[in-house]
């Protein structure tokens, strides 16, 4: 088969696995794949017609779009043609994981749980106990329940308006789709910062394309700390295909975690988009160690004045993974700051990427930018294609960034070695202290144990 009839397959096996996946949880008749849109939607009659429209505007973008390959610029380091080669299907309305397995899997901080399971809401696994101003629960809670009526406005004006799905193939195919989604709201004023909720995605299924959706909506002087988590409990190639937004009102404040520790069998793509209004607050950790190949794009945009935005990012691959990190900070009015750390670890014949973009437009007066890239080398076989980008149309500014690639230091390993330590141990340490430093500031100390213990893990025995 000739790569263009490779990626048209894969184009329409991805389209139809999330049409099916869409119909199932609303027990809508198949149809051709337009017709399954629109039922979809009029069958979702309590959504405003806005929100239709974006869906419908979403299907059209995911039918014209086509899929990215290395002679696209923002993919020409991330080859997808193994992922182009699998026979997506629907995921199974009847997969299920072992509630033991489960409890392994859930942080104790976390009082409030949602589960979902190759893409479906379990509500069974799940704890939606919230506290007075949260609510937490699927779409259908929101859609259906009389609960959610005062928020319903506010879930339909922000689904599906903060991820840019123009130019971006499967943002727009999970835009067109999705059938369920995590809801997490955080009332004015409502400080619910100390309490984490997690939001647990576990794949089982073979070949399974799932379509994760998850919309954060934080009002004015609130405050939540969310963990976006996605597992495996098996080892079988499949496509997670996520897209994550958050609304951030003035003065409101978001702590952000998402970790992915997929099989290295998988697929990861996903997309990240937050809106920062005036005062408000965002802090994210975002954490990859697996997935055979994974792509992020993190974007966020300033919608207000006096915005405080931070970011860090930590990757660590082995094998033959290949992690690909797109970022983008949009400055667009005054006296915004944003500061960004990424470190990247790259063992064996593993790939990594990160293109991290800092806008600051005309007007956005006494920005405070900064930006730090730090990649590790861990074998002569393992690469890294780095690219910091900062573009700066405003003259009152204060902004710097860098990166640096290199290998654990010589000097260093000498010195530890003189303490009487070996040089593996001496690599491993200076490795483990080189990821600790952004894992340290995750706010919640089961995941930073869970995290450091994955990482010994990996600098301890085997190549990395």
């Amino acid at each position: 088969m000739s790569t263009a009839e490779t990626t048209s397959s894969f184009l329409e096996s991805l389209l139809a696995a999330s049409a099916a996946n869409v119909e199932s949880v609303l027990n809508l008749e198949k149809t051709n794949r337009e017709q399954r849109a629109l039922s979809v939607a009029n069958e979702q009659d309590k959504q405003d017609m806005a929100l239709k429209k974006r869906r419908a505007n979403a299907l059209e973008r995911a039918l014209s779009l086509s899929v990215p390959t290395t002679r696209d610029e923002d993919w020409r380091f991330t080859d997808l043609s193994p992922l182009y080669r699998l026979k997506l299907k629907p995921n199974a309305p009847s997969a299920s994981v072992d509630p033991a397995v489960l409890k392994t899997l859930c942080f104790p901080e976390a009082a409030v749980q949602l589960v979902f399971v190759d893409g479906r809401f379990d509500r069974s696994q799940s704890n939606v106990s919230a506290s007075d101003g949260v609510m937490v629960g699927s779409l259908q809670d929101a859609v259906t329940d009389g609960a959610w009526q005062v928020m319903r406005e506010s879930i339909e004006q922000h689904l599906a308006s903060i991820a840019d799905f123009e130019n971006d193939l499967f943002a727009a195919a999970n835009s067109a789709y999705f059938g369920e989604a995590a809801i997490v709201h955080v009332a004015a004023g409502c400080e619910s910062g100390a309490t984490p909720i997690q939001i647990l995605n576990v794949a089982t299924g073979h070949e399974m394309a799932a379509s994760p959706r998850i919309l954060i909506i934080a009002e004015t002087g609130a405050q939540c700390t969310v963990i976006e988590d996605y597992v495996a409990v098996g080892g079988a190639a499949y496509l997670t295909n996520s897209v994550c937004e958050i609304s951030i009102a003035p003065n409101a404040e978001v702590n952000h975690i998402k970790v992915q520790r997929e099989a290295e069998t998988a697929f990861h793509i996903a997309n990240t988009s937050i809106r920062m209004e005036a005062d408000s607050r965002y802090r994210n950790w975002s954490v990859a160690t697996g997935g055979k190949i994974s792509r992020h794009n993190l974007n966020v945009y300033q919608r207000g004045v006096g915005i405080d935005c931070e970011m860090n990012g930590m990757t660590m691959i082995s094998g033959r993974q290949l992690a690909d990190t797109h970022s983008s900070i949009d400055h667009a009015f005054a006296h915004g700051n944003s500061r960004q750390i990424h470190k990247t670890i790259s063992g064996g014949g593993a790939h990594a990427v990160f293109n991290g973009k800092i806008l600051v437009r005309e007007g956005a007066q006494q920005t405070n930018s900064s930006q730090q890239i730090r990649n590790m080398l861990l074998s002569p076989r393992a690469s890294v294609d780095t690219k910091p980008q900062l573009e700066i149309f405003a003259d009152d500014v204060k902004c710097a960034h860098g990166a640096t690639v290199g290998q654990v230091d010589a000097e260093e390993i000498f010195y530890l070695k003189s303490r009487g330590l070996s040089e593996t141990a001496a690599r491993n340490l200076l490795t483990y202290a080189f990821a600790a430093e952004v894992i340290s500031r995750i706010p919640v100390g089961s995941l930073v144990s869970v995290l450091e213990s994955q990482i010994l893990e990996q600098t301890r025995s085997k190549e990395v």
